[in-house]
């Protein structure tokens, strides 16, 4: 991964054999916090389970900030045809 280009997709595991999500400064796969971050997770979401579990929460997920624009898209889309 690059700090100047936009994130690969993420999976339910950084350190899996065929991905190459790990640190951009170092060797190491992205921490739960670190992948909540590129997900646009607020950093006082709460995630429940084990480090496996929360990893293929993150992975699974929609990004917040996609899923908030979505969101607002059809809202605006559906608010024109109330008049």
């Amino acid at each position: 991964m690059s700090w100047l280009e936009p994130s690969l997709t993420l999976t339910t595991s950084p350190s899996q054999k065929q991905t190459e999500r790990c640190h951009p400064d170092e060797t190491r796969p992205f921490t739960t916090r670190e992948y909540a971050r590129i997900q646009s997770f607020p950093d006082d979401w709460e995630f429940s389970g084990g480090v496996g579990a929360i990893y293929k929460q993150i992975g699974n997920a929609v990004p917040v900030n996609l899923a908030t624009y979505i969101g607002k898209s059809v809202i605006n889309y559906l608010n024109q045809f109330e008049n």
